[in-house]
């Protein structure tokens, strides 16, 4: 559940980003890099804060 949580907030912060970029008229092949780029790093961090470690 912790995941979803955290991937709902970095689509809302992408989506953000995203729209602010628009609004500085950035042309939309950046707008679309930064966004790869962000969801990548989003489902990074999502992963190593929501997994459980081994109990060894």
């Amino acid at each position: 559940m912790s995941f979803g949580i955290y991937a709902i907030g970095y689509l809302i912060l992408i989506a953000g980003v995203a729209y602010l970029a628009h609004l500085m008229h950035i042309p939309q092949h950046y707008i679309v890099a930064i966004a790869v780029i962000m969801l990548g790093i989003g489902v990074v961090t999502g992963v190593q804060t929501t997994r459980h470690k081994d109990p060894s």
